[in-house]
């Protein structure tokens, strides 16, 4: 399995995450090569706009190469991709429509069986879990949707504390995992950690984690 690093959310531009991708960049393989895929929205497909503050960032970090995956890529292609690559990082979107395209390409199978570092921000940490949460706070609206599985959790990124509680205070039965932009939860072979602050949602009441 993967050591996986579930980003709550970054502005690149700000690079307010920074201390929980120095410590992905510690974990990776050297040299560091990172394949991207920033495929969360269709319009990434034809022009990802943050393609060079974000390739910039990422060898401001350490990294030697950083590669972008197009979606019409071979799946023979972003396979030899991925064996060469020390880290994967998913950017954020919409995360129905980076799960569909993960599972549609089978990537989800090559995921599963990566033996790097994994990033998800936003939407690549939610398509990262058995299940993910998206709000809509103009209606307090909240939907659950599937995604791959790679860690079994319910998880809420871009959390704002107090702002979004009514919203996670939905169910007594599950656990619900609310992560802020510029924190992120760590999973690697049963250990678990949390970089900076998340929130744990259950029984109708919330805590700070502590790791």
């Amino acid at each position: 399995m993967p050591k996986l690093y579930l980003l709550g959310g970054e502005n690149v531009l700000r690079r307010n995450a920074k201390k929980v991708n120095e410590r992905a960049f510690q974990d990776a393989k050297q040299p560091i090569d990172v394949l991207v895929f920033s495929w969360a929205r269709a319009s990434f497909d034809r022009k990802y706009g943050k393609r060079k503050p974000f390739s910039d960032y990422l060898i401001s970090l350490g990294a030697c190469s950083v590669n972008f995956v197009g979606y019409s890529d071979s799946p023979e292609f972003i396979e030899e991709k991925m064996k060469c690559a020390s880290m994967v990082y998913l950017t954020g979107g919409l995360p129905s429509v980076l799960i569909e395209r993960l599972k549609k390409r089978g990537i989800d199978k090559l995921l599963f069986a990566y033996k790097g570092v994994i990033v998800g921000r936003s939407a690549g940490a939610l398509a990262l879990c058995s299940r993910c949460i998206t709000t809509v706070r103009s209606s307090s609206k909240v939907r659950i949707v599937n995604g791959l599985g790679l860690v079994d959790i319910l998880l809420k990124v871009h959390y704002i504390p107090e702002k979004d509680d009514v919203l996670l205070c939905f169910s007594k039965d599950e656990k619900v995992y609310a992560v802020p932009e510029g924190s992120a939860l760590f999973f690697n072979n049963g250990i678990f950690e949390v970089i900076g602050k998340a929130y744990l949602f259950e029984n109708g009441e919330k805590q700070i984690i502590v790791t």
